[in-house]
């Protein structure tokens, strides 16, 4: 079995071990948006960079609202929702140029959902051979841009 030292992911994990409150809840009320890395800010959702990215640009959109499901949530949150993946796939095309998108919601914990108690949709630019196999067989991720950058970049373009 291979390990990879990953130590500055030791107080993010135990963090929300022992926290009573939601990540995406404190992200959508408090005012740092770089520290939480959250690019934009509408009405009733936000987006916000994934901390563990799949690859670089990998945001998701988040309702303010903490709800597990869709039939939680009201139709302007759904609505709002819909805007914000449209406009976020237009800001991932023209600053990633990929080959693809992959954008969507695992609900619950057997869905794949990390948060399962706070709905959240994923958006993922994809290129052909991605990182040629890396993440399936190497279990690694080859990401050539910081957090930091994507943030300056994504939030630069929602701000238009």
């Amino acid at each position: 079995m291979d390990y990879l030292w990953t130590p500055w992911r030791y107080q993010y994990l135990t963090a929300g071990a022992m926290r009573d409150t939601c990540i995406f809840c404190t992200a959508g009320q408090e005012g740092d948006d770089r520290q939480h890395l959250v690019v934009h800010r509408a009405a009733h959702n936000f987006v916000i960079l994934n901390r563990y990215p799949y690859t670089n640009g990998h945001l998701m959109i988040v309702p303010y609202q903490h709800a597990a499901s869709m039939a939680e949530l009201p139709d302007e949150t759904l609505a709002e929702l819909m805007t914000l993946v449209r406009a976020s796939e237009g800001h991932l095309r023209a600053l990633y140029r990929p080959d693809g998108l992959n954008f969507g919601i695992n609900i619950g914990s057997a869905a794949g959902a990390g948060i399962a108690g706070h709905l959240h949709l994923h958006g993922l630019p994809r290129w052909i051979g991605d990182a040629n196999f890396m993440t399936a067989i190497g279990e690694t991720r080859v990401l050539p841009e910081t957090l930091d950058t994507t943030w300056e970049r994504l939030s630069a373009a929602f701000r238009g």
